[in-house]
């Protein structure tokens, strides 16, 4: 956990999530660091077994790396009673949650330059639900299913498509006063 809690390391991983395998001088380009930055921290991204050398790709003079898996899920609870680890998981999704707010800004102030199409396709809301445990986290499953269904449809040649980022947060409250 402490390995991926590194936002510079959230980073590698999400573009090569996204963008497929590159060498640590890419990835160096498109982050605007040093390609011995990028290469430390790629190397150190394997070490947590996220990332691989993509040795059908690589050369003598460069190393290519890819995403070991196309998605990073955990269970929070497995970390309590280890701090280190818990407090690691606590800046994994701190980082997450900024990365969200940067989109949802981003979006905001792009909005009126889409086409309407998209503008009235995008999915937002939020609602409040009175469950158990078990509900919330069948609940979550299910759209996890829904979400994952349509990550592995085919993508039509014939039609115009965008990249998505899709939040869900489903997240139980002591109070409901306190946050109004």
């Amino acid at each position: 956990m402490r390995i991926l809690a590194h936002p510079l390391r959230m980073k590698l991983l999400g573009i090569l999530r996204v963008n497929g395998p590159a060498t640590a001088s890419q990835l160096a380009r498109v982050l605007e660091e040093s390609s011995g930055v990028t290469s430390y921290h790629l190397r150190k991204l394997a070490e947590a077994g996220v990332v691989e050398e993509d040795i059908e790709r690589g050369t003598r003079k460069e190393r290519w790396w890819r995403a070991r898996h196309e998605i990073t899920r955990w269970s929070v609870s497995d970390f309590f009673g280890n701090k280190p680890a818990h407090l690691a998981s606590i800046a994994i999704r701190r980082e997450m949650y900024r990365f969200h707010w940067r989109v949802l800004e981003q979006w905001l102030a792009e909005e009126s330059e889409w086409d309407r199409k998209w503008v009235d396709a995008r999915a937002e809301g939020d609602n409040v639900l009175q469950l158990t445990a078990e509900s919330l986290n069948a609940m979550g499953e299910e759209i996890w299913a829904v979400v994952e269904r349509y990550r592995h449809q085919p993508i039509p040649e014939d039609q115009e498509t965008r990249w998505v980022v899709w939040f869900t947060h489903g997240i139980p409250v002591r109070s409901l006063e306190a946050l109004l």
